[in-house]
């Protein structure tokens, strides 16, 4: 990409939406893309009925092709891109209207419809060079391409900033990030390690289900989008049978990572639920993620000495809980450190945009399985 001429610490704006389609997080940071200078407000930005109403339905079917492949759905994904284009726009409006700062930067995730990296692909919707036209700033976007075209899984990108992360709060021994969207996915952090792309800094990779499960099911059988607090799950009981038998998360949970996974990967799991109450469902549905963080402390380097929880899966206190009795080290939300994590993601591509933009690298082997460190993101002036 074009670089930027960078060298001292600058206010970027990351803007990040997740698999859970609840809106766009908005949040400043500053940084010369290695250290944390300082952290700035943020906001939340919800999506309207009809912004990515197309999208879920997109999203909850089994993609067989790269979505541009297929002329019709194109068409129709092009429209949704000029929703989710919007809605970060506005997101990022409201936040600068009220803020102090005023970023010569702007990292944009886009929304994600498919993730395939095992076909040599990852889709998400968003064009950077509109986003920069809307708000007259520099805009880094398509993160993830670059390490897919390389071999890498182009997920997840947050490991790098949790490493940034891991040397703010000053932590001397290794610990674990442990993100619950969608999708979960954990970063085992040496903070001792003078770079990320260093080897043995990193290791990353998708756990397994996340939210995403749970989150349909509540739609489905209860016409709520979450399991609010963990309410539903604590007064079921788990079906351990279900939990157990899922070949193919099996197969999956034995695999050595880094490795990466689409929100619907395990889908069929839902149908064994499928006759049990909202929930008795929702219970197993959640043991069925924890089950799966446990499992992934096989391929982590050492025990991490605590585990930092962000992600909407930390609002959810019967996991948290799970989490806390089956981890064999302290379990706690990123807030107990200090950060805010309803913010982390978009501060991670905050911060990545500025290494993007150095020309730094944004992932490694030990982070998505790429070849080498490398660096990604497209660079789109006003």
């Amino acid at each position: 990409m074009d670089k930027l001429e960078l060298d001292d610490p600058l206010w970027s704006l990351g803007l990040m939406s997740g698999t859970s389609l609840d809106g766009v997080d908005a949040a400043l940071l500053c940084t010369d893309g290695v250290e944390l200078t300082a952290f700035g407000p943020g906001c939340e930005y919800p999506y309207g009925d009809g912004d990515v109403a197309f999208v879920r339905e997109v999203m909850q079917r089994p993609l067989r092709f790269r979505p541009p492949d297929n002329d019709e759905l194109a068409v129709e994904l092009s429209q949704a891109e000029q929703n989710v284009d919007m809605a970060h726009a506005s997101a990022a409006a409201q936040l600068l209207a009220h803020a102090d700062q005023s970023p010569a930067l702007i990292g944009y995730h886009g929304q994600t419809v498919a993730h395939a990296p095992e076909e040599g692909w990852t889709w998400q919707l968003g064009d950077g060079a509109a986003l920069a036209r809307a708000l007259n700033r520099p805009v880094v976007w398509d993160f993830r391409s670059a390490d897919v075209a390389i071999g890498g899984e182009g997920a997840p990108l947050a490991p790098f900033y949790h490493w940034a992360l891991a040397r703010h709060i000053g932590a001397k021994a290794p610990i674990a990030f442990l993100n619950v969207g969608g999708v979960a996915n954990v970063t085992w952090v040496d903070p001792t390690a003078e770079a990320p792309e260093q080897p043995g800094a990193l290791l990353a990779f998708d756990t397994g289900p996340g939210n995403a499960l749970l989150n349909d099911w509540m739609q489905s059988r209860a016409d709520e989008p979450l399991d609010r607090d963990g309410a539903a799950a604590a007064k079921g009981e788990i079906d351990w049978m279900t939990v157990h038998s899922g070949n193919s998360l099996n197969d999956y949970l034995a695999r050595s990572a880094p490795k990466s996974l689409d929100r619907n990967t395990f889908s069929a799991i839902a149908k064994n639920v499928r006759d049990l109450s909202v929930e008795d469902g929702a219970a197993t549905l959640t043991a069925v993620t924890v089950l799966s963080v446990v499992e992934c402390r096989q391929h982590l380097p050492t025990a991490p000495s605590r585990w930092l929880i962000c992600g909407g899966g930390r609002k959810n206190k019967t996991m948290m809980r799970m989490l806390t009795e089956q981890l064999d080290a302290p379990v706690a939300p990123v807030e107990a450190v200090g950060l805010d994590g309803d913010l982390l993601e978009a501060q991670a591509f905050a911060y990545l945009a500025v290494r993007s933009a150095r020309g730094l690298p944004l992932s490694a082997p030990g982070t998505t399985g790429c070849d080498r460190p490398v660096t990604g993101g497209r660079l789109s002036r006003p």
